[in-house]
């Protein structure tokens, strides 16, 4: 990696493609995709760029012409509303051959003149040009400047009100300056004033009525604008993750006045769906299985016909019996998701991506290489200036940053591209920076915010951990016979748990079978790795197990155990119980073993030694192939002897404690598989 002061000096590319960091194979389908326009499904863990590679798509699509929809009143049938599409942007000789375009344009422009005219000096002026407003906002303005016009136009204004006001002090003035105001005449004077009051009031009320009528019935019959691309200068990119049905698909508001005139007409209620605002563009649908399968049906309609009739989603609503005429929908799909959504995507929607696509499995790791370190410098780059609000960070804190990649692969030689959780940690980092009012971000900040950023199945285990010892459900010291400390990940985390296991053998209570008994809430992975340990037991110790029954217990697992990894830890805990040997008690071991006794590599080998530190264990048995991908951070360095296994003999030799009986069972095991071998 190139040395550099800090990543202020680090340039960031322009276009978002370039920006995408370790997904070459996936950047090079896009690019194909988008040119042919072509859909896209995306399959892989979270955080990996599925999303940007979506925005990137979008932004390389080549520029067609957008076109905004506007609904109008159906006179012939109101519940079927009229849809009529034009060009955002027309040409020029669009614009000159069309009268009405031509004059609606030109207004626009003198507008913009005074506007710039009138603007403070300190101001610069408007030079944008008269495209930036797209045909359908300029004529849905136009149309309400007309109305306005009009509406002006009917009935007098306020002043009326002053000149009637003028006339009756006139006439009070007048009668009082003649002395023709008198006890005799005053009170029919009043009743006459009175009356004309109360005869202009009435014309008053009535005249405004009619106004405001007659607006109400103007604004019934203007066209609504349902999709507007004004200020759109590439194709739209419209993310519908998440959306329930009229959100995706459109729909129409319910009307509770449909009744005596009052209602809104059905085309001012019409509410365009994403599938419509993506017209032209990219339409972005992540955890596509959580569409129901209703909506998949109906999105699978709008990408083949490329238009889709807006309707209300809600059988109970007086939207239902709504329905527009067919509105443009020429979008590409991109559906992203994890390997578990596949199964509930709809096979025909599958299907159509498949033949008029490509389906991508994103990477969630790459090799450590020096070109790839540079990749997550410019990576750290961007979430900087992409924030905003941290400071750039020095040469030695990106250093920090690569190094968590590094335990986050949890293989050797590799790095992660769980890019959502590494970004965390550098805004974390630059939080901290912040409160230290420090002008870049160090080491230290990101080692501290290691310590702040964690997921909650980290800060859960550690809880777990810190309980079992209080309680003395495990220990780090010591021996015991029949108990083992394995090791476990928690949920779909990195995040490591000491998991205690204990085993107890007994004669059988069958005189035909004994019984493997595990206990714990197992799942089908790890019930079957407990039941594949008789086997290992048979072959290996050349012991009837029909004579035991054996019984395992996984302490205090309410979480549930799934998989493999524990299968060393229960065939030393039954080998310990059956033949009385204890075992030390500040190991910890995991791996997977096959029925020839081999030990097999498992997964989140980094955060279950890392708990095995917190735990207090001074060694941790691990398979071999398995010892690379360890990678231990910071403080972490040098506090556990790790040692590879390859096989049960190794796990035996170095799990129980020295004495007769260990040698004399070693030497039966290593015995039994050298015969096999011969054979």
């Amino acid at each position: 990696m190139k040395k550099f002061k800090t990543t202020e000096e680090i340039a960031i590319p322009v276009k978002l493609i370039d920006q995408v960091i370790g997904q070459e194979d996936a950047v090079k389908i896009v690019k194909k995709a988008a040119a042919q326009k072509r859909n896209v499904l995306m399959i892989g863990t979270p955080g990996t760029g599925k999303s940007m590679l979506a925005q990137a798509m979008a932004e390389l699509m080549p520029v067609t012409e957008l076109e905004d929809v506007l609904v109008y009143p159906n006179a012939l049938d109101e519940n079927r509303p009229i849809v009529k599409s034009i060009k955002t942007y027309p040409s020029e000789d669009e614009i000159k051959k069309d009268p009405q375009l031509a004059s609606m344009y030109a207004a626009f422009r003198q507008m913009k003149q005074m506007m710039a005219q009138f603007a403070p000096k300190s101001q610069p002026k408007d030079v944008k040009k008269e495209e930036d407003i797209g045909q359908g906002r300029l004529l849905q303005q136009t149309i309400k400047g007309r109305e306005a016009m009009q509406m002006r136009s009917i009935g007098g204004g306020g002043g009326n009100g002053m000149l009637f006001l003028f006339a009756i002090i006139a006439i009070i003035i007048f009668f009082y300056a003649t002395g023709s105001l008198n006890n005799e005449n005053k009170w029919f004077v009043l009743a006459v004033l009175v009356a004309a009051g109360f005869l202009y009031i009435l014309y008053r009320f009535t005249n405004t009525f009619g106004r405001k009528f007659g607006a109400m019935m103007m604004d019934n019959n203007e066209p609504k604008l349902i999709v507007d691309n004004t200020g759109k200068k590439n194709a739209p990119f419209v993310d519908a993750t998440g959306s329930k049905a009229g959100a995706l698909l459109g729909d129409v508001k319910h009307d509770p006045l449909q009744s005596g005139g009052l209602g809104t007409p059905a085309h001012l209620r019409v509410e365009s769906g994403a599938v419509h605002r993506a017209n032209k563009g990219v339409l972005f649908i992540d955890e596509v299985a959580s569409l129901k399968m209703r909506s998949q049906q109906e999105l699978l309609t709008a990408m083949q016909e490329k238009k889709y009739s807006i309707t209300g989603q809600s059988e109970n609503s007086s939207g239902a019996i709504v329905k527009t005429e067919p509105v443009p929908c020429d979008f590409v799909l991109v559906a992203a998701g994890n390997l578990v959504d596949v199964r509930g995507m709809h096979p025909a929607m599958r299907s159509r991506i498949r033949g008029n696509g490509y389906e991508i499995y994103v990477q969630d790791i790459m090799p450590d290489t020096p070109e790839n370190e540079e990749k997550y410098v410019q990576f750290v780059a961007q979430e900087v200036r992409k924030d905003k609000k941290i400071p750039h960070f020095t040469f030695e804190a990106v250093e920090e940053i690569i190094d968590e990649a590094r335990r986050k692969a949890g293989r050797k030689k590799k790095l992660s591209l769980n890019f959502r959780e590494l970004g965390g940690l550098v805004r974390a980092a630059g939080d901290i920076a912040n409160e230290e009012k420090a002008s870049l971000v160090t080491e230290k900040h990101v080692m501290a915010a290691r310590g702040v950023a964690q997921p909650i199945e980290s800060q859960l285990g550690r809880r777990y951990v810190e309980s079992r010892k209080d309680y003395q459900v495990f220990a780090s010291e010591g021996s015991a016979v029949g108990k083992v400390n394995g090791l476990a990940v928690l949920g779909e985390s990195m995040a490591g748990l000491i998991m205690p296991i204990v085993a107890e053998v007994t004669p059988a209570s069958s005189k035909s079978e004994g019984k493997l008994i595990a206990t714990g809430k197992l799942g089908t992975i790890a019930k079957e790795a407990v039941e594949n340990v008789s086997a290992i037991i048979k072959k290996h110790i050349g012991k009837d197990v029909s004579q035991y029954d054996m019984h395992v217990q996984f302490l205090q697992t309410y979480e549930g155990v799934e998989g493999d990894s524990a299968s060393i830890s229960i065939a030393v805990a039954i080998i310990s119980a059956m033949e009385g040997i204890p075992v030390k008690q500040d190991y910890a071991m995991t791996g997977s073993l096959s029925v020839r006794g081999e030990v097999l590599p498992v997964g989140g080998v980094t955060g279950k030694t890392e708990a095995a530190i917190e735990a207090g264990m001074k060694t941790i048995l691990v398979p071999k192939s398995n010892a690379e991908d360890i990678h231990l951070s910071g403080a972490m360095k040098g506090k556990i002897r790790i040692v590879p296994v390859m096989d049960f003999v190794d796990v035996l030799q170095n799990a129980l404690v020295d004495g007769e009986a260990k040698r004399k069972l070693i030497r039966k095991m290593e015995g039994m598989i050298k015969g096999k071998g011969k054979k």
